[in-house]
């Protein structure tokens, strides 16, 4: 059995950090004992700035980010097109799109995915705005930028029926080969997509 080496309230921090996503253990117990070490430089930092978050920061009512204004600065963007609104699962898919630059439109994040087996269903999601939103006559393109997993494809699905009657042209992203990538180096599942989503050269 492995011996105590610290106090309970450094295990405690431990504990927190390692629920984090892209930490486990071992790295809980790095980044704690950095934050002990330099508690001028980073702890009292990182203390004031998450607690103004936690203050602060709220859902965007009207697409699902997260800022300390509702609306958010993207939908208080004027420079934006309203014409066309990108459908992400997650904030961070979000944010993944927006540190690529690749559009400047509107978004509306779902808060998830379908997920039968997980017990995750439409009414667990934001799709009900989502439809309100593609009803506007200013909106004239809703892109699906879901994952390409099972449930991401279900969810793509889904919405697509929702949208049906609806006068907006639905699109969703390209799948297959990514920029630089070697075929042989790519699964099955990625191939075929290429293949079929193949366009003229």
């Amino acid at each position: 059995m492995a011996r105590r080496v610290t106090g309970p309230e450094i295990e405690r921090l431990v504990q927190l950090l390692a629920r984090l996503p892209g930490l486990g253990p071992r790295s809980a117990r790095r980044a704690a004992l950095q934050l002990v070490k330099r508690r001028d430089q980073l702890m009292g930092p990182l203390l004031e700035a998450m607690t103004v978050v936690h203050d602060k920061v709220r859902v965007c009512s009207r697409c699902g980010n997260v800022d300390t204004s509702d609306p958010c600065v993207i939908c208080s963007d004027l420079s934006r097109d309203g014409s066309v609104i990108v459908v992400v699962e997650d904030v961070s898919d979000l944010w993944a799109l927006e540190r690529a630059g690749a559009v400047n439109a509107r978004y509306h994040v779902l808060g998830g995915v379908l997920s039968p087996l997980n017990g995750v269903g439409p009414d667990d999601l934001n799709i009900v705005s989502l439809v309100e939103r593609a009803h506007d006559p200013a909106v004239r393109e809703i892109i699906l930028a879901v994952n390409a997993t099972v449930d991401g494809q279900t969810t793509a699905h889904y919405l697509t029926d929702r949208l049906e009657g609806i006068d907006v042209k639905v699109t969703r992203l390209a799948h297959g080969v990514p920029v630089g990538g070697e075929l042989d180096y790519l699964d099955e599942g990625t191939l075929t997509a290429a293949i079929r989503s193949r366009t003229p050269f």
